[in-house]
């Protein structure tokens, strides 16, 4: 695929494109495989910015590589009009159904994103196909609101493991609210994948955080120890100070849905992570002032034109439960939770348990998400979990190849 700068026709006028691969270091020793990636949303530049800085910088290492490091642009077209997308959310789209329909069809309705969508994925592939080893993932994301950096993954041990080397606050539970994301995709072929956001989009701090935080990914993943990186042990001074005042562990409570027609409008001055009390306006929409229903901390309050997210809500998670359910996790209690009260393994999906919350009614989501399950369903009386793939423990620090994406 070409590294050189694309025209292409939009609406209305011609537009120069961002390479699709902004490099490729690959090292002469076998090893894991980074992929970062920026701008998958196209107003947000300081991924694609910080990845910049690091590539020539690591081509001057690259005789000591082990694996190999590739720089990705998620959206180029909408990168190149400065939107978050042009047609459709490029971070709301990778689920299987239209996967498929994608790959039959072609680029469907002569959507940007269609064309975007095919051509990201078509890299992905090719660079899990020369894979030597394990693949990791650091999708480099910024909001609208201000506020400190913050990680975000799906709660397997291995993303676990990936994510605690960069000093910020770690989120989980964002792939309960939040269906198609490019993270979740990656992770159920095996990649471990995480997302850094690095603060408010045209924030100038935004790219030296991504830089710092691919610097730490560098490490993390293998690639070079972390005494040859002078940069990362800045990265690392510079995000511990930006997140010393907060907590390392956070869960996703809720997440603020909104449409076209609502007429949503946050109220000024909100910032990830700023305290909020239960009954609290935060924003208005056609129906009135938008309140909250909990005591929490808010997250990406929405400061722009398009989005689907008005806001969402986090509390603190206490990392003694994060120890717990590592050594839930490794001694395979979820083997016998179907034991317990109320729940049920589904027949035909054993990786599934359905609880009835008329019998299990307290605690029952907070111990499935202990023992590395993820809610599909929650209503009525019926709770559905399915257990995470690859959240072996054996898996850590020694991760499996990943599966082909098809």
């Amino acid at each position: 695929m070409s590294s050189t700068p694309e025209v292409v026709d939009v609406p209305g006028e011609r537009t120069s494109l961002a390479p699709r691969i902004l490099g490729r270091v690959r090292g002469e020793r076998a090893g894991s495989t980074l992929i970062c990636i920026g701008a998958l949303h196209g107003n947000e530049p300081a991924g694609v910015e910080g990845l910049e800085r690091v590539l020539p910088k690591l081509r001057e290492r690259a005789t000591h590589l082990r694996g190999e490091f590739v720089a990705l642009i998620g959206n180029r077209t909408a990168l190149a009009q400065g939107r978050r997308f042009v047609d459709r959310d490029l971070n709301r789209a990778w689920t299987q159904e239209r996967l498929g329909r994608l790959r039959t069809e072609g680029r469907l309705n002569g959507f940007a994103e269609d064309r975007e969508q095919v051509e990201l994925l078509e890299a992905i592939e090719a660079v899990v196909a020369d894979a030597r080893g394990p693949v990791y993932v650091l999708d480099l994301h910024t909001t609208s609101g201000h506020g400190g950096p913050f990680s975000t993954f799906g709660d397997t041990l291995p993303n676990r493991d990936f994510a605690a080397h960069i000093p910020v606050p770690m989120i989980l539970g964002l792939e309960e609210l939040v269906d198609g994301t490019l993270l979740a995709f990656l992770g159920s072929h095996g990649m471990i994948a995480v997302v850094l956001e690095c603060g408010q989009h045209q924030e100038p701090r935004a790219a030296d955080r991504a830089e710092a935080g691919s610097w730490l990914a560098i490490a993390s993943a293998g690639l070079l120890p972390e005494g040859r990186l002078p940069e990362a042990a800045r990265g690392r001074k510079l995000l511990e100070r930006e997140s010393r005042r907060l907590p390392r562990v956070m869960e996703m409570r809720y997440r603020h849905d909104i449409g076209t027609l609502d007429g949503f409008r946050m109220d000024p001055g909100y910032e990830n992570f700023q305290p909020v009390v239960a009954g609290q306006a935060v924003a208005r929409d056609a129906r009135g002032p938008v309140r909250v229903g909990m005591d929490a901390r808010i997250l990406m309050p929405l400061y722009q034109a398009q989005g689907e997210d008005g806001f969402f809500l986090i509390r603190e998670f206490h990392p003694l439960w994060l120890r717990a359910s590592t050594i839930l996790r490794r001694l395979r209690v979820d083997r016998v939770a179907h034991w317990l009260p109320g729940v049920a393994r589904d027949p035909s999906l054993p990786d599934e348990m359905v609880v009835d919350k008329r019998v299990a009614r307290w605690g029952a989501l907070q111990l499935f998400h202990l023992l590395g399950f993820r809610r599909l369903e929650d209503a009525g009386t019926r709770l559905v979990m399915r257990r995470r793939p690859y959240d072996e423990f054996r898996s850590v620090g020694r991760p499996p190849p990943p599966e082909s994406l098809r």
